[in-house]
């Protein structure tokens, strides 16, 4: 398709509610449009060109590392998450409601509990470990106070990756084996990055790290010293 005939809705106008300069780039530049301005977007042609493209070096490097890709429904059975014991814990950035038949649902804000039903009625034997499955799905999140544009929105696009072992030993090494995965999609994306200790949370469990952008925006601080 011809440039001219694309839909880039260009304003000159900065969004009364965007502080950093790439939500204001991209609003101006019509790649992403906010919808009422509550933390929604949509993502007109060229935002999804863009996306499409990190998703696929996330997928590329995912898949050459032996997991697994599906898609989970984005509506959750809340007796799942009474079953985990989170569905109080998460707090109220679960969005929840009913059905016609009165029956209690969730907007996924992650998928541990999705992805664990998922794997009980599949695997049947510990001779079918290990197992590594992920996806690239909507997630929601009713964040009290949506901020930072994409950074922060209610609902977004997350890769969310799981796998189950036979062993403590063998997560461990899934573990690592991760780490470095991870380590290769954000250097194709031309991120700098360090990888630091971090607190799983909600998710719970005794290990956990994250990835961390070096950015002049964002809602964490880190010290850095590069003679190490």
């Amino acid at each position: 398709m011809r440039f001219s005939k694309l839909l880039i809705p260009t304003t000159k106008e900065t969004p009364n509610d965007a502080t950093l300069a790439s939500h204001i780039f991209l609003i101006r530049a019509g790649f992403i449009q906010s919808v009422g301005g509550s933390g929604l977007y949509n993502f007109l042609p060229l935002g999804k060109k863009v996306l499409d493209k990190v998703r696929a070096v996330v997928k590329e490097e995912l898949d050459k590392a032996d997991c697994q890709e599906v898609s989970l429904s984005f509506v959750t059975p809340a007796a799942l998450w009474q079953e985990s014991g989170r569905l109080e814990k998460y707090g109220k950035e679960l969005l929840r409601f009913k059905d016609r038949k009165n029956n209690d649902f969730i907007l996924g804000p992650t998928h541990e509990e999705m992805m664990v039903n998922l794997v009980r009625q599949s695997v049947k034997s510990y001779k079918q470990l290990p197992l590594n499955v992920y996806q690239i799905n909507l997630k929601f999140r009713d964040e009290i106070r949506p901020r930072f544009g994409l950074m922060r929105g209610r609902e977004f696009l997350m890769k969310d990756g799981y796998s189950f072992h036979a062993s403590t030993e063998d997560m461990q090494r899934e573990f690592l084996k991760m780490e470095e995965t991870y380590k290769k999609i954000f250097t194709r994306l031309g991120l700098d990055f360090r990888v630091v200790e971090a607190d799983s949370g909600a998710i719970g469990g005794s290990g956990s790290k994250e990835f961390m952008v070096i950015a002049d925006s964002g809602e964490d601080t880190i010290v850095i010293c590069d003679k190490l």
